[in-house]
């Protein structure tokens, strides 16, 4: 199957029919994953982002990383045909919903280029490209002169064939629960 709308659909329901134990299994293991990566190659900033539509829920592993003096950011759409901004954030700092109803920091906070970017996958492929809710944000963040290092989180069933297009850019790695 390649029609990229309808994987997004099939993998969108798929994932919201997880059961909670399962979820919460594989999120650990995302997140030990992601603590293992990091220790291999630290990283000072980290643009994480705060799970919607049962995205890998990846709190624990914020948390871990806070602890250890990395600082996080969350997206923030500015423009709805630019690139995303990342706000510096840290757990626990309050969160209020952006116009796109997405979760960003309450407070003023200062933008920040992260070294490294999680970012959450509806689905991938073979390649390492990334399919995701269709807006292009992040392909337009990648796009970018120096490019943060891309970390795509996704559970394994997401893995799946489809064409990437011109505007696609591949992500660096992908992180699954295997």
């Amino acid at each position: 199957m390649n029609d990229k709308a309808t994987l997004r659909r099939m993998l969108l329901a798929e994932r919201a029919i997880l059961n909670k134990e399962t979820r919460t299994h594989w999120d650990d293991a995302i997140c030990k994953g992601i603590m293992t990566w990091w220790q291999r190659r630290p990283s000072k900033t980290i643009g994480v982002y705060w799970p919607i539509r049962g995205e890998p829920d990846l709190h624990l592993v914020y948390r871990d990383l806070a602890l250890r003096g990395v600082q996080l950011a969350l997206p923030m759409v500015s423009d709805k045909d630019g690139p995303l901004r990342f706000l510096a954030w840290q757990p626990g700092d309050p969160l209020t919903k952006d116009a796109m109803g997405v979760s960003i920091p309450a407070n003023i906070t200062p933008i920040v280029k992260p070294d490294v970017l999680l970012i959450p996958c509806v689905g991938f492929n073979a390649a390492g490209f990334r399919l995701g809710y269709g807006g292009g944000f992040y392909d337009r963040t990648l796009s970018e002169p120096n490019r943060p290092f891309t970390i795509g989180i996704a559970y394994s069933f997401g893995r799946v064939d489809f064409d990437n297009e011109t505007h696609d850019i591949a992500l660096d790695m992908i992180l699954t629960e295997e």
